[in-house]
């Protein structure tokens, strides 16, 4: 038994150990401060994380927030977005070491930064959060990725017809393929380490977004106009309280298009230093988000122009019936494709989470925790798993498919995702760990216009949330869960 602990003990400490042993050797050039592998990450490689982090799935919706707000208000909150997420950003890269920013421990999540900056209770708080945040983040994107096999299904059925058919269809159907596919996907262990996955995101979200572009700019060169108006969409198309809702829910859209200060922390804890890795990632969130910034611009913007006020809330359906239809085909299925590796990889802190949690609890009980071996013939190491990942892991994908089949409104799911995720995550816990960190004095100039920063983001997030739940509640009026048609 003895012997065991030293063991374990030497297993749970080996870095430490390994690090006496690294400095007594001159070779300690291949090692950084905390007995990790060097670091490599440049600010070219962190800011091209950060964008591909940033340009998914809300790019989609930008046109249609763009569409309530008109031309004056639409890229104004824009700019503000980009403007509070900047600063934020660079509030939480000051948070990457706690205490000394060059010598620092180091935090390697945005959950080890609020946990060591400002202790358990917060910590819990933020957990919850973050994981409601990614349980929605799945619920979003199976509605996103079957509302686009659809959109495929649709115009290949439209051209065969040749137009004369209005091809209505059910989205569960493909809720259900999509939902079957990450069921076997997250059995696959260690998926988000997989390291070409991030390539192919990348690829495929640039690919979807630069083709909803294109289309937009050939559309309004076909219009011969610009579309939409200075106010946004008009209050006979839509009601008085419809419209404040729905302008409501465009902030939330906007907000969701901007959240991605919770990979912030594990995109610096790629980047080598010197020079700190604070300055880094400062010069990456100012490059990043100036080209997203750019980018998103041009997407809502030439939507927006493209459609007017009838901008659907997925940019890539509304073109469904134009030619060249294989060109939005190949986007849609872009977005599939970078939706499932996309959903596996918002998943995997919430399985990671819940196994942990579980072996902890109840070391001794065999069905939850015992490793079962399977031979697969054709691969050289048996597949491990065990009785409770397989079933968790079922589970968790059978319920947010179920949820997505009762609400496929994805503009609204996105627009509560954004307002949950926006204030406590990307402005309130940043504020709050900059003024422990940096010991900013309660009531001086710095503390209050932090503190104000926070309070209007805070209303912002509220609104954005109210005028979403609002949506879903006129959508399922109109709709009968399960048997939605487009």
């Amino acid at each position: 038994m003895m012997g065991e602990t030293a063991a374990a003990k030497n297993h749970h400490h080996g870095h430490q150990v390994f690090d006496v042993a690294v400095t007594q050797q001159p070779a300690f050039k291949c090692f950084d401060d905390d007995g990790r592998l060097k670091r490599t990450g440049t600010v070219w490689t962190a800011s091209a994380h950060i964008i591909t982090a940033v340009i998914g799935s809300g790019v989609l919706s930008l046109a249609w927030a763009i569409a309530q707000l008109g031309w004056i208000a639409g890229p104004t909150v824009m700019l503000l977005f980009s403007f509070v997420t900047l600063f934020s950003s660079s509030l939480l890269s000051d948070c990457y070491r706690t205490g000394d920013s060059v010598s620092g421990k180091r935090n390697y999540t945005y959950m080890d930064a609020v946990r060591s900056i400002l202790g358990g209770f917060k910590f819990k708080i933020c957990g919850l959060i973050q994981y409601l945040n990614l349980f929605g983040v799945a619920i979003g994107y199976t509605i996103a990725a079957s509302i686009s096999m659809m959109a495929i299904k649709r115009s290949n059925c439209f051209h065969k017809s040749g137009g004369k058919d209005p091809c209505h269809m059910s989205s569960n159907p493909y809720m259900i393929i999509f939902g079957v596919t990450e069921i076997l996907l997250s059995q696959v262990p260690d998926f988000d380490q997989i390291w070409w996955i991030s390539i192919v995101a990348a690829v495929m979200s640039f690919t979807y977004s630069a083709i909803g572009l294109a289309l937009g700019i050939v559309q309004v060169a076909a219009n011969g106009v610009f579309k939409g108006s200075l106010t946004g969409i008009s209050i006979g198309a839509v009601t008085q309280t419809q419209k404040i809702w729905r302008t409501f829910q465009a902030l939330g859209d906007i907000a969701f298009a901007y959240s991605y200060s919770v990979v912030l922390i594990e995109i610096q804890d790629t980047v080598r230093s010197p020079p700190s890795e604070t300055k880094t990632m400062k010069k990456a969130t100012k490059i990043s988000i100036a080209v997203t910034t750019i980018f998103y611009m041009l997407c809502g913007s030439m939507g927006y122009a493209a459609f007017g006020d009838a901008a659907p809330g997925n940019l890539l359906t509304g073109f469904g019936f134009y030619n060249p239809f294989w060109l939005i085909d190949i986007a849609n299925a872009a977005i599939v494709i970078h939706l499932i590796g996309a959903y596996q990889v918002f998943s995997q802190p919430i399985f990671s989470f819940a196994e942990k949690s579980v072996s902890e609890r109840f070391p001794d009980n065999d069905l939850l925790t015992k490793e079962l071996e399977f031979k697969i013939p054709g691969f050289r190491s048996p597949y491990k798993t065990n009785v409770f990942r397989v079933v968790f892991r079922c589970c968790f994908v059978v319920l947010t498919t179920v949820i997505s089949m009762l609400m496929p409104f994805f503009n609204d799911v996105v627009g509560i995702l954004g307002a949950l995720g926006f204030w406590p995550l990307t402005v309130y816990f940043p504020v709050e760990m900059y003024i422990k960190q940096r010991k900013v004095e309660k009531w001086s100039t710095r503390w209050v216009c932090l503190q104000m920063l926070s309070v209007s983001c805070l209303v912002i997030s509220v609104v954005a949330g109210v005028g979403s739940i609002a949506g879903v509640m006129l959508d399922l009026k109109v709709y009968k869960p399960f048997q939605s048609t487009y």
